[in-house]
């Protein structure tokens, strides 16, 4: 039994034409031992302290968001866009850096080391910046390329049902799906959820980079074309990360886990599954870090929210940050020993989270285990 997001393909609400040399892109187009947990233990207000408990915030008020811009496309070559796009998501059969993108007036990169890992092949997000084309090219035996141009920032005007107050997990203010801007259509294929929830005990929590710019402008942006690449491009139904923390601080919800109003967990005290580390996901808790911390490190504010969003988590759940445990698939049997806090790289090849991130773990672990 795999564990595996399903494997791509066309779906009737995401229209896909082979690509010409000149195609267009429409615009419109070791388990833990602790006690179960409620949502009004693991979810409070702003105006909650640390250690206490409360309902979750009362009543929402109407936010705007652009709409999320994308199409998806087949093939190899040139496209131009009419829209310029935020980013450009690619996906495609064969070696994993079997694939190569140019934007308009820049040069040939080969697509690989990005934090998404997929079955035989390989996918890349790549920031456009306002590109309105883009080229790409594959290597002999590569196959099934796919790509999609994403604009998360002009688009028209959305409306959302933000939660009047900051929600907050155990003291750790967050950013919940509707604050920032998550079209929860996205989580649908065919009329139908493409990746209904299932649920296991945490056992482990993996930190990983988005390998997206640093010095980000407009972070809500970026999360959501993330999750427009992982929910389309890559067919997974949402984006792949539990959380996402900002250079700011700002922590962001991910994988839609019910309407309980708990991240992450249903109201049992269980993780549902997300697609962050492929062939390890069920039980593992995904943590993202936005931008690419290879040549330098998370900001103090960015690291000082992992720290504590990951110690609330291990005291709630009964986890040691510090711990080396055998991590067991509840899915497949699967084992391997990692450490409780892990980065990508420990569970597959990969180069997440950055390595100077992933040299900053053990002070993470020590910091969440004080």
């Amino acid at each position: 039994m795999s564990e595996q997001p399903p494997t791509p393909t066309p779906a009737s609400h995401r229209r896909r034409r082979p690509l010409s040399r000149r195609g267009v892109i429409g615009a419109a187009g070791a388990v833990a031992a602790g006690a179960a947990l409620t949502p009004v233990v693991f979810a409070a207000t702003e105006s909650e302290s640390d250690s206490g408990s409360a309902d979750q915030a009362s009543g929402t008020t109407p936010e705007k968001f652009p709409a999320t811009r994308s199409d998806a496309t087949t093939g190899t070559g040139t496209a131009t866009t009419a829209f310029a796009a935020s980013y450009v998501g690619v996906r495609w059969a064969g070696a994993r850096d079997g694939a190569s993108l140019r934007l308009a007036d820049g040069d040939w990169r080969t697509l690989s080391g990005g934090c998404a890992t997929v079955e035989d092949g390989g996918t890349a997000l790549v920031a456009a910046g306002a590109s309105t084309s883009y080229d790409v090219k594959a290597a002999d035996g590569t196959t099934d390329v796919r790509s999609l141009a994403i604009d998360t920032t002009d688009g028209p005007q959305r409306a959302f049902q933000v939660p009047s107050e900051p929600t907050r997990l155990r003291g750790v203010r967050y950013l919940s799906r509707p604050a920032w801007g998550a079209d929860e259509s996205k989580r649908y294929k065919d009329g139908a959820v493409n990746s209904p929830e299932k649920y296991y005990a945490l056992q482990t929590i993996t930190v990983h980079h988005t390998d997206t710019p640093n010095g980000d402008a407009d972070p809500a942006a970026t999360v959501r074309a993330i999750y427009e690449y992982h929910a389309v491009t890559l067919d997974w139904g949402d984006i792949g990360y539990h959380f996402l923390i900002d250079e700011a601080g700002t922590v962001y919800e991910g994988r839609y886990s019910g309407d309980d109003g708990v991240p992450a967990f249903d109201s049992d005290g269980d993780l549902v599954t997300a697609f962050h580390t492929a062939g390890f996901n069920s039980g593992n808790l995904g943590i993202a870090l936005l931008g690419t911390l290879t040549d330098q490190g998370p900001t103090d504010a960015a690291k000082a929210s992992l720290v504590r969003l990951v110690k609330v988590i291990a005291r709630l759940k009964g986890l040691d940050p510090q711990a080396k445990v055998t991590f067991t698939n509840p899915v497949n049997g699967v084992t391997k020993d990692v450490e409780t806090v892990s980065g990508h790289r420990d569970w597959l090849q990969t180069e997440c989270p950055g390595q100077t991130m992933y040299d900053l773990l053990t002070e993470v672990r020590a910091a969440a285990a004080r």
